[in-house]
């Protein structure tokens, strides 16, 4: 009975060490197809945002997207790859050392008139865990042309409803900043809006109001961020 025993527990230990092996090179192998995706799908939302809605755009990304990052001073920040910065992560780190220089990544898509669209870097936090996106702004600094959100856990059909685009379309054409000049952001709250005044904020997702808070605080954050940068930019 007992070398049946040891039999049986070293059976067991033997068929977990090769499943780990197996599951360990599985996620050795996959993960360069993984990055690929994850990077296929953020150059997609980018595009997107600017109307790029081409299913293979992103091949020419490089052709149609000037991709910098950018400080807080409004200064270009050289060898980093844009694309390759993981800015919820950035910003945990900075949470956790104020010394910590935070950099965020920028992306400028110019028309075929010579207008630039700036498209900025979000990333937050939900109810129940990150949510992220991109939110693009015409030459004017001011004016939001797109607005693009998703997240990892949402109650879907609450605040979930962040990456939809019912929800995405109300920030088309809103202003960042007052009538006096003042930025203000976009805010997301409930109440009774105009959604065709500029200056009103968008109404925010019914039973969704924790997510809701998240997105009109991680705009506010990070839209502030990059007015250094923008604001240099039209006065040349």
């Amino acid at each position: 009975m007992r070398n049946s025993n040891n039999y049986i527990i070293l059976f067991a230990v033997i068929v977990t060490v090769v499943a780990a092996i197996l599951l360990a090179s599985a996620a050795t192998l996959l993960k360069p197809m993984q990055d690929a995706n994850l990077l296929k799908e953020k150059q997609q939302n980018i595009l997107a945002a600017v109307g790029r809605t081409g299913e293979n755009d992103y091949k020419d990304f490089d052709k149609l997207i000037e991709s910098i990052v950018v400080d807080k001073k409004g200064e270009t920040v050289s060898g980093i790859e844009p694309l390759a910065v993981n800015l919820a992560y950035e910003k945990r780190v900075q949470s956790k050392n104020p010394d910590h220089k935070l950099n965020y990544p920028l992306y400028i898509y110019t028309n075929e008139a010579g207008e630039k669209t700036y498209i900025l870097q979000l990333a937050g936090t939900g109810l129940w865990g990150p949510i992220w996106g991109y939110l693009a702004l015409d030459q004017d600094g001011e004016t939001v042309r797109a607005a693009i959100f998703d997240h990892k856990g949402e109650t879907p059909g609450l605040g979930a409803e962040i990456n939809t685009e019912a929800f995405q379309s109300k920030f088309t054409d809103k202003k960042i900043f007052d009538t006096e000049g003042n930025f203000t952001s976009v805010k997301v709250q409930k109440g009774t809006f105009d959604a065709s005044d500029p200056y009103q904020s968008v109404d925010a997702i019914s039973g969704g109001t924790i997510t809701s808070n998240g997105v009109s605080q991680m705009l506010e954050t990070d839209i502030k961020f990059y007015l250094a940068y923008i604001q240099k930019q039209q006065k040349n």
